[in-house]
């Protein structure tokens, strides 16, 4: 894609980003990103968008987002050899749940169980069960069962004040806890769950769904600012990130799930959006920055390319007319800043100097999610 004028008569449409999506992204992880031994992709290529990366580990959670990508785009023969990838190479069948990495030979690498894998394991059966075969969505939906029964099982926290949270890291054998509740896998923990409902029109997901809002609600909510903390609130050295914040937002907009204004969620999140656009987006080049803190000073000016997705979905599914309007534009802003005819640019300082060259797997997951929710 050719860095576009966004003053042109015709900027860059959700059309143009969706071709650029379809004819570049895709391809490399059909082609040369895909490890056709071990049937994986790769966890990164050069940005040349054509040389893998000499492998050290591949993740789970990397597997997942490809197995949720080629699903949605309905490649299903290469989403059918990611699944069986999946289970082959991650599940633990002794104590249950997935590992978190294998190395370079498919071995077991790192083995804790991260709630943060768990979830895109949820997220990706969700998508691929709608579109596989019988036999496998059947095969995938109790996959996607198992793995929430796990996480509810044995990675839950009671006491203390959170009840209703999960740790986000268990030791192999669930037994030891390795990490705090943390912001970020239990959002996408509720990502998954909102899948899996769709999926499966299983209430059980509604009461999954409606105790983890007035857990996180209670735990997270940042009363000045109505943002989501990344740490539980009190936590010391805390802080906002606007992409998580956006990301928030989509979920609730999109979904219209009545879990989030029964936690009294939806509120915060339309109060947080606005703190988080006036303080963390570049007004000129329309950046966000990777995080803020509580008073909404910018702690890390860098520009990640997740982040600005998160915020052209959120643009598209605001609530306020006001906000939508916003999207053409950040869209131009979004193509000529992150997309190139090779590939695109993980990561930029907010002066345009690139931070991190290479294509990692795991962002075409952010694009497909963000150009699903466009118009």
């Amino acid at each position: 894609m050719h860095d576009p004028d966004p003053t042109a008569a015709t900027p860059p449409s959700a059309a143009a980003l969706r071709a650029h999506y379809h004819h570049v992204v895709l391809p490399i992880w059909r082609g040369p990103g895909f490890n056709t031994v071990l049937r994986l992709a790769f966890e990164a290529v050069a940005e040349d968008g054509r040389t893998p990366l000499s492998p050290q580990r591949y993740r789970a959670m990397a597997c997942a987002r490809q197995l949720f990508v080629f699903s949605q785009a309905g490649d299903i023969d290469h989403a059918d050899t990611l699944f069986a990838s999946l289970r082959t190479y991650f599940q633990d069948t002794k104590n249950g749940g997935w590992f978190y990495s294998v190395d370079a030979s498919g071995a077991p690498r790192e083995r804790h169980k991260d709630l943060y894998t768990h979830a895109f394991v949820i997220f990706a059966c969700a998508e691929y069960a709608k579109r596989a075969g019988a036999a496998a969505a059947e095969e995938a939906l109790a996959v996607l069962e198992e793995t929430s029964v796990v996480i509810e099982e044995r990675m839950a926290i009671s006491g203390g004040g959170i009840d209703g949270l999960f740790s986000s890291a268990m030791a192999e054998d669930f037994s030891t806890v390795l990490g705090p509740p943390l912001q970020n896998p239990l959002m996408h923990l509720t990502e998954a769950w909102l899948a899996a409902r769709e999926a499966t029109a299983d209430p059980r997901f509604d009461r999954r769904l409606e105790k983890l809002a007035a857990a996180f609600a209670r735990a997270f909510v940042h009363d000045e600012s109505g943002c989501i903390a990344e740490l539980t609130i009190g936590s010391a050295n805390n802080w906002l990130e606007p992409g998580h914040q956006f990301e928030w937002l989509f979920l609730a907009e999109a979904s219209r799930h009545p879990a989030f204004d029964a936690a009294g969620l939806n509120r915060a999140l339309v109060r947080g959006f606005d703190f988080v656009q006036r303080h963390g987006v570049d007004p000129v080049t329309g950046g966000v920055a990777a995080s803020l803190n509580e008073q909404g000073g910018v702690i890390d000016s860098t520009q990640r390319i997740w982040a600005q997705t998160e915020y052209l979905r959120a643009l598209a599914t605001h609530a306020d007319e006001s906000a939508r309007a916003q999207l053409p534009a950040q869209i131009a802003r979004f193509a000529r800043r992150f997309l190139r005819p090779q590939g695109w640019i993980e990561s930029q300082s907010a002066e345009g100097l690139v931070m991190r060259a290479e294509l990692p797997s795991t962002t075409p997951y952010h694009l497909a999610t963000a150009y699903a929710a466009l118009p």
